[in-house]
């Protein structure tokens, strides 16, 4: 029979890199799977973080490094593989992957978030050619250019100012009069002379040949159409959580997040959550390293139980 391990991990952004670094503590015998070959999730892609305590102004890449670096220091096992599968009913819990089949006691979802779509004709089309989802991934592509950035959370207004520093100008375009980002962001978005605000606006259609040339733009409220040149085109409107493989095994509420509180306890026993894929009220880094943390204690209580 193969090994049944204490706990699986599926995922290693810093909600699962922290689990895996209390697991160790714990001495579980603990296994993390994850789907890329670099760890740290949506981290990887952010240009500076600012607001996780004692590393200001430190890159995804180093952070999501650090805790990687950390989790290993501690002997957690790593394996990069795609999860196909997972049957959450019986007293083991099996990890189907590309590859093979993991049995543990429990699991602990890490799971983390994707970006959301506009869904608007031409997004497809030139997704790769203008259109993207990472600002600190590719706008270096778009040196001295004019881009746009579609949104108004925090994300939106981090890209529109990383991108100010690099391209000639920036629309950020947002579909309502004011901004949902963190006000200290919204300073400094403002502080920018080259970037413009194109309030109360959505985006319509993203046209071009074999690059974005412009925006068909509409304002919501005037119905007023106007084209925007512009080179490229970056989409920050939210996240959608990567919960499709426990669909109809968990409990998920109306936006698809996994029901759990802070104790990481799911409504099947010996299933956890944490991190971007569980319901919570703010989901920053320094959360969900908390929330892996968490995770532990509560499935260090469920095995002691069992």
């Amino acid at each position: 029979m193969d090994k049944v391990y204490d706990l699986i991990i599926v995922g290693s952004g810093p909600a699962g890199l922290s689990a895996a670094i209390y697991a160790q503590r714990a001495k579980l015998s603990t296994i993390i799977i994850e789907a890329n070959y670099i760890s740290g999730g949506q981290i990887v892609d952010t240009y500076e973080v600012d607001n996780y305590p004692g590393l200001p102004g430190i890159s995804g890449m180093d952070l999501s490094t650090t805790l990687r670096d950390h989790a290993e220091k501690m002997g957690s096992e790593f394996v990069t593989d795609e999860v196909k599968s997972l049957d959450l009913d019986g007293k083991d819990k099996v990890v189907v992957t590309k590859n093979r089949e993991y049995h543990a006691k429990t699991i602990l979802l890490a799971t983390g978030a994707k970006h959301r779509n506009l869904g608007v004709p031409g997004e497809e089309k030139f997704t790769g050619s203008g259109v993207s989802y990472c600002a600190t991934c590719d706008g270096a592509f778009f040196k001295d250019k004019i881009v746009a950035v579609v949104g108004g959370g925090d994300v939106a207004v981090e890209d529109a100012v990383f991108l100010s520093r690099l391209c000639k100008k920036v629309y950020l375009i947002h579909r309502r009069h004011e901004l949902r980002a963190a006000k200290i962001l919204q300073d400094n978005l403002f502080a920018q002379e080259n970037i413009e605000v194109v309030w109360d606006s959505v985006v319509n259609e993203i046209n071009g040949d074999f690059q974005v040339k412009n925006l068909s733009v509409e304002n919501v409220k005037t119905k007023e159409l106007q084209d925007l040149e512009v080179s490229g085109c970056f989409i920050a409107v939210g996240i959608i959580p990567n919960s499709e493989m426990v669909k109809g095994q968990l409990k998920l509420d109306d936006g698809g997040y996994i029901i759990a509180e802070e104790d990481g306890v799911t409504s099947v026993p010996g299933v956890f959550a944490a991190g971007d894929v569980r319901t919570k009220q703010l989901r920053q880094i320094i959360t969900a390293a908390s929330d892996g943390a968490n995770c532990i204690t509560s499935l260090q209580d469920y095995l002691l139980h069992v």
